[in-house]
């Protein structure tokens, strides 16, 4: 691994046994994450984001869950064959993780203080007080009003915005290496969203962390990132610097998600435009179509691209595609 590098996935296959068959939501992932860097990554539901990201603190059951093969490097030591106290001591301190839907995360019966302080008497050792004042600072930091009285209240007592500043006090309690986001502004409306994603990037410039940014809000990731993997169907589609994602878009599953995003219309300056839309459906990850997984939707189909799956090759410097039309 490069000295920068804190992150780096390789080939990383899982798989889901069920009735159906199985479901292959992660299907040779590659990915390197640089220290203080953002990492885009995008895809609609199903596309097996948020299970690469959990499987990276061993967060899958497995069963029904099976790594299938693959290593995630972390300052060289392997994360998905770490031992149970191994990982426990990485989670929420070298790797901290924003969950999708914070009242589903946060634990109801305990106070935010409890939840918050926890991280800080576990990985830290210390005692309850000196717990309950670093949690109180925490709170402070990241905007929540009224932290001594906050800290005292339950999750169901807190707003969503604050339940989501909530948890990134939480994971960022320790000062992580790495933080995993997971979809950190969804149902926020944009002021907060917007106060969300500056917070994330002070904590990131302070400590130099690096951040999984995992979402499907386009303008998100060209807000924050710096690098972007876009994925389909567990596999990964495209992959470029974010300036390249978003202005010379190769593969076409890319074009047709930037063509997608609604855009303001002004008087004079543009024609009534229909919203573009990607026809069909994510398919069945137990029942992936033969060749390329993105052939039954795509505008460019050919028939050799249902006969095989395409590899992921670079075909500029340092961008990388998933399609055989792309010369």
């Amino acid at each position: 691994m490069r000295s920068d590098e804190l992150l780096k996935i390789d080939d990383l296959h899982i798989h889901f046994h069920t009735l159906l068959g199985t479901v292959k939501a992660v299907n040779g992932v590659r990915l390197k994450l640089r220290q203080g860097s953002t990492l885009g990554v995008v895809g609609e539901s199903g596309s097996g984001k948020s299970v690469m990201a959990m499987s990276l603190l061993q967060l899958i059951p497995m069963p029904p869950g099976k790594l299938v093969a693959g290593r995630a490097l972390f300052y060289g030591k392997d994360l998905l064959q770490m031992t149970v106290p191994e990982i426990r001591e990485v989670r929420g301190n070298r790797i901290s993780m924003i969950f999708q839907e914070p009242m589903t995360s946060l634990n109801p019966v305990f106070t935010i203080g409890d939840q918050i302080g926890e991280s800080f008497r576990f990985h830290r050792g210390f005692n309850k007080t000196d717990a309950v004042k670093k949690s109180v600072e925490m709170l402070e930091m990241v905007g929540i009003p009224a932290p001594q009285k906050r800290i005292k209240e339950y999750p169901h007592q807190l707003s969503g915005g604050m339940r989501q500043r909530a948890m990134i006090a939480m994971a960022l309690s320790c000062e992580p290496d790495i933080l995993i986001a997971d979809e950190p502004t969804t149902a926020l409306d944009v002021t907060v969203q917007a106060q969300i994603l500056d917070l994330m990037k002070i904590f990131q410039d302070r400590i130099h962390m690096g951040i999984i940014m995992i979402t499907h809000n386009l303008g998100v990731i060209a807000e924050t990132a710096d690098d972007v993997i876009v994925m389909y169907c567990g596999r990964i589609v495209e992959s470029a610097d974010v300036d390249q994602i978003f202005h010379n878009p190769l593969h076409p599953y890319t074009r047709m998600l930037l063509q997608s995003i609604p855009r303001l219309f002004i008087e004079g300056v543009r024609g009534h435009d229909r919203l573009k839309e990607i026809p069909g459906m994510v398919p069945g990850l137990h029942e992936l179509p033969r060749g390329c997984d993105f052939h039954p939707r795509c505008n460019q189909t050919e028939p050799a691209c249902r006969k095989h799956a395409p590899e992921l090759r670079e075909v500029e410097p340092g961008h990388f595609v998933a399609c055989d039309l792309v010369k």
